[in-house]
């Protein structure tokens, strides 16, 4: 709600100044068509993110300066921090990178946003690049056309360089013609009072047109044009800086947990960075006119003085916030903290939200972990608990027949309630992001198999709840009966599936998880011939009349039950961990 009052606020005014000042268009026009270049930049990269782009942001963020140096680069070479934000939130989101590690790449990616100052003064402002913008906006709208995806982005990319320098030319026409009805340079204001005007003046431009590089690139053109003082332009580029964060926290107003963390670590950072740059601006300006004597710029060529003055202060910013980036991300933690839960309300997703859905690695990640998290946690209780165990006792050391000896009273157990608190919810949003992303995102056939297996595994899962159902009811009764030869039957089932479930776990947990597969094979291979073949302790018990003919019907239906819930239980495990390498490597 906030957003749209916001948004058609600022139609209203845009409105209002076209009106009052037609010469005010050609401006207004340069900035749209940038801003739709820079659009179009984002989406032609975007198809570039599926393979290297993502390896390179995942494996950068073990050490700190690599996530700075790879956000910063990434970020130069795509002049999108919103695709690397979108990126590093859908990677926190699914768990593949952790929070200090994206705050790496954040500031880095802003120390790579200044590359867009140098490229407006490099070659919009120093040659006639409209020229050279209409070949690139011909060339890439016919390959954005084309049926390969990887001719679309580079059609993309190329109609948003050429969009891009096109409102540039634009811009600076626009001023031109600007000058000769308003002078703006009559407005200029000197010394601090001025600081403080423009900086609020680039707060406002920067939340009107929601782009920091956009906001920079007019305050160049603008320069280019003597329409402003250099002083002033240096107030307004921090301006655009603490601006920016406006449109990071509008933008978080919606987002998941990971993206509200990011928006936060924003806010702080540019503020930060905004208000020393603020109180050293003119040592800064002074430090920028000794470097620009060394470098032999030209000491009245502003535009390109200024676009020095924004990269350094955006990098005393990151030298700044470097030592306390692990305080910072234990204020993050406490100030946005995950929603309690309810111990006793239906168990929601830990791994699944909105943000894994931007690219098939995150949801195949997210999706992987969530039914893990499910399997080892949910499935393993109501397995453990419906068979009348405790679920420490099959993790331990203790022989299989002390702990059946140990669980000879009735726990209880509801496996229904379980079922529909603990996992019902869970499968039913496992199914739909992993449908939503076979349906939205493009797949290769090992990404389209792995969601495939997800969902084949899942569905497993609720299947052994089901059956685990039917034998919690016979072993209840076998407890409270007063007929030992049932009970001794029922305690080989749970003596079977004890045996199973701790070589799962180890499969689970220890590094050698090669030796407890092969244990899972043969176990597999066991039940499966077991389904076939009739129990011969059954048969004689029968004979010997020892059990009715009611319990023999229920041994007979559980030893096939048992057997079932084995096979599964096994096929769900190879299926989440025996393949999860290889699935997430592929991704």
């Amino acid at each position: 709600m906030v957003k749209r009052s916001i948004f058609f606020g600022l139609l209203i005014v845009l409105g209002v100044l076209l009106y009052l000042n037609p010469n005010f268009k050609t401006i207004s026009a340069g900035v749209a068509i940038l801003l739709f270049g820079m659009i179009m930049l984002e989406e032609g990269f975007r198809v570039f993110t599926k393979g290297p782009l993502q390896t390179i942001l995942k494996k950068a963020t073990n050490k700190l300066y690599k996530s700075i140096s790879v956000g910063a680069f990434v970020t130069a070479l795509i002049q999108s921090s919103s695709l690397v934000s979108v990126i590093t939130i859908s990677f926190i989101s699914a768990g593949l990178i952790s929070l200090g590690g994206g705050l790496g790449l954040i500031f880095g990616a802003n120390i790579g946003t200044t590359t867009t100052a140098w490229l407006v003064v490099g070659f919009g402002l120093k040659i006639k690049i409209s020229a050279l913008a209409m070949p690139m906006l011909v060339f890439g709208i016919i390959f954005s056309f084309q049926k390969k995806e990887a001719l679309k982005g580079l059609g993309n990319v190329l109609a948003g360089l050429g969009f891009f320098f096109l409102g540039i030319h634009y811009m600076k026409e626009g001023f031109d013609v600007f000058k000769d009805y308003i002078d703006l340079t009559q407005y200029a204001v000197s010394g601090y009072l001025g600081v403080v005007i423009y900086t609020g003046l680039g707060i406002i431009i920067t939340t009107i047109l929601q782009s920091s590089s956009a906001t920079l690139a007019l305050i160049l053109t603008a320069l280019s044009a003597g329409q402003i003082e250099y002083e002033n332009a240096l107030a307004l580029a921090i301006g655009a800086n603490i601006g920016t964060t406006i449109t990071a926290v509008l933008g978080s107003l919606g987002a998941n947990i990971a993206g509200r963390r990011l928006a936060g670590a924003h806010l702080i950072f540019n503020l930060t960075t905004g208000i020393v740059a603020l109180a050293i601006i003119f040592p800064l300006a002074r430090f920028v006119n000794i470097i620009s004597e060394l470098v032999h710029i030209a000491a009245t060529d502003y535009t390109l003085k200024l676009a020095m003055f924004h990269t350094i202060f955006n990098i005393l910013g990151v030298i700044l916030m470097i030592p306390f980036v692990g305080k910072l991300e234990k204020l993050l933690l406490k100030v946005f903290k995950e929603q309690a839960v309810d111990k006793k309300a239906i168990d929601e997703p830990k791994y699944l939200n909105e943000a894994i859905l931007s690219f098939p690695s995150t949801a195949i990640s997210s999706l992987i972990k969530e039914s893990q998290y499910l399997y080892k946690n949910t499935i393993f209780e109501i397995v453990t608990h419906g068979l009348n165990l405790h679920r420490e006792d099959v993790k331990s050391d203790l022989k299989i027949k002390e702990v059946i000896k140990k669980s000879n009273e009735d726990m209880n157990i509801d496996v229904d309630e379980l079922y529909y608190s603990k996992v019902k919810t869970i499968y039913g949003e496992i199914i739909r992001y992993a449908t939503t992303t076979q349906n939205d995102l493009k797949l290769n056939k090992k990404q389209h198999q792995s969601i495939i297996d997800i969902k084949i595994a899942n569905r497993k899962m609720v299947e052994i709840v089901k059956i685990v159902r039917e034998i919690n009811k016979n072993i209840k009764l076998s407890l409270h009966g007063d007929n030992k030869h049932l009970l001794k039957e029922y305690n080989e089932y749970r003596k079977k599936l004890t045996k199973v479930l701790r070589v799962i776990y180890l499969f689970r947990t220890e590094e050698d998880s090669k030796k407890y597969a092969l244990k899972l094979k043969e176990l597999k291979k066991e039940a499966k011939e077991n389904i076939r073949l009739s129990n011969k302790s059954i048969d004689k018990l029968i004979r010997k009349n020892l059990i009715t003919t009611e319990m023999a019907s229920s041994l007979f239906n559980d030893y096939a039950n048992v057997n079932d819930v084995i096979k599964k239980l096994i096929e769900v495990a190879e299926l989440l961990y025996g393949k999860t390498d290889s699935l997430l490597e592929e991704s």
